[in-house]
């Protein structure tokens, strides 16, 4: 079935104009970024800016990476530079932004400069605690080598209520730099202060150099993950994972749906996830599975439990709600929909809303084509973008009112990215979905563009190492 006007739409205003091989060319600069080969991201990223026209989000994160390169390489005012037109373009992590220009202006001894940029950085930062923890830490560093003891103090007793729960916030200390900004070695920049950037996690600690970690698809450091487990080693996880695969002829089975489901719910478990794993589901055993999951969300310790729906099967859109399809489904008029299949925005986002849970993850590989053709006139191609409940991530498989095909070898597509991008440490919620989103759309050949909508404040990682 062909995509909708809006499905092709999206795809034409978001594949942009890299071709594959800088597609390639990207990946591999954000590999070499993670492995500290900073004048090679350099070289490549200078290379795709030099090409002319292309995707925004792409061209804001060439300015952004290139522009942490050139503050690693000590290229200062080439770093402001990039930075710069990573927020003109509206980069998402703008605390990020205005806090390493600050750090670029206190190396070229522009201490105006550098205060205003900070400013600027805690109040992008503030609706995120650590993130703000982690700019207060470093700008009480920054005071006290400019000598203002009484500031240094009173950020770094800021930093520490803002995240008690960091170790190395909690154990910094103050000391005044006998070096001037503008004499610092790269040696004197190595902080006892660990950061962790709004969605993306950087390490400072001995004996690393000062430098983020906020690009899409790179790893934690090592140094990095002892402070992340502490931070969310009481977190409980809860997974409801169903695959529909055995579907009678007048609906039409599936090859891949339950190996999906099955592959997902092995990868969460290596993640610390307690997995509820249902596969040829009846709408009976889906409706008790979604019981048993919404009490496990409501039982959790409150702000720090996350749920985690996993669906690959048929799925329909039906008067603006999206409904799973059973394996007993009989659908022969429109009204049956409601009756036999099951409403994902009702009963499963509307129920994780209702629960302890701090974060809300839907996934959605169920845009396969209409299974009920005598049904077309109500029934729509696809699937509808949900209205967000509060803290969720909702993924889709392929962009609201579009279709995907089934795959050929043992997962779907979408499933086989997710699988591979679930597997990298030290990714945040949202790296791993853009990960996953690029290798689709590129694997398609342009043709199957992954869609997900968030409303999530906090930090969340699906494995730290």
């Amino acid at each position: 079935m062909r995509q909708s006007w809006f499905g092709l739409l999206m795809l034409m205003l978001v594949s942009g104009f890299l071709s594959a091989q800088d597609y390639k060319t990207y990946d591999d600069g954000i590999a070499r970024y993670k492995a500290g080969e900073y004048q090679v991201v350099i070289d490549k990223f200078s290379g795709l800016l030099a090409e002319g026209e292309r995707n925004k989000k792409i061209e804001e994160d060439l300015y952004f990476y290139r522009g942490l390169s050139y503050y690693n390489t000590h290229e200062y005012q080439k770093s402001l530079y990039d930075l710069e037109k990573s927020l003109a373009l509206n980069h998402y992590n703008k605390g990020t932004i205005y806090w390493y220009m600050a750090r670029c202006h206190d190396k070229l001894a522009k201490q105006t400069e550098a205060i205003s940029n900070y400013k600027l950085a805690l109040t992008a930062a503030e609706k995120n605690r650590k993130l703000s923890a982690q700019i207060l830490a470093d700008r009480a560093q920054y005071f006290s080598r400019q000598g203002d003891a009484a500031a240094a103090q009173q950020d770094l007793a800021q930093a520490k209520t803002l995240d008690p729960n960091n170790p190395e916030i909690a154990s910094a200390s103050l000391k005044k730099s006998a070096a001037t900004p503008t004499t610092r070695t790269a040696g004197e920049e190595k902080k006892t202060t660990q950061v962790i950037v709004k969605n993306n996690p950087t390490s400072e600690t001995k004996p690393q150099s000062n430098q983020p970690q906020v690009q899409q698809n790179q790893s934690v450091h090592t140094g990095l993950v002892p402070a992340l487990s502490s931070a969310y080693k009481d977190e409980k996880r809860y997974a409801l994972i169903i695959g529909n695969s055995n579907y009678p002829k007048e609906i039409g089975m599936l090859r891949n749906p339950v190996n999906d489901a099955t592959d997902i719910a092995t990868e969460l478990r290596n993640s610390d996830f307690e997995v509820q794993l249902l596969t040829n589901a009846t709408y009976v055993q889906i409706r008790e599975a979604v019981r048993k999951f919404h009490d496990k969300l409501t039982n959790g310790p409150k702000d720090q439990t996350v749920g985690l729906f996993y669906y690959a099967g048929h799925g329909v859109q039906y008067q603006d709600e999206n409904y799973l399809v059973p394996i007993d489904a009989k659908v022969q008029f429109e009204d049956d929909v409601v009756r036999m299949c099951f409403p994902v925005q009702r009963m499963v986002l509307a129920n994780m809303e209702r629960s302890n849970s701090r974060m809300n993850i839907v996934i959605l590989d169920a845009c396969r084509n209409n299974p009920f053709p005598a049904t077309s006139r109500g029934v729509d191609m696809g699937l509808a973008e949900m209205k967000r409940a509060r803290g969720s991530f909702i993924a889709y498989a392929t962009a609201p009112g579009s279709v995907a095909s089934d795959g050929t070898g043992r997962n779907g597509l979408y499933t086989q990215e997710l699988l591979k991008a679930l597997r990298k440490p030290g990714l945040t919620i949202e790296q791993v979905f853009k990960e996953v989103r690029m290798n689709v759309l590129r694997l398609s050949g342009d043709k199957q563009y992954t869609w997900d909508s968030s409303n999530i404040v906090g930090e969340f990682f699906f494995k730290l190492q």
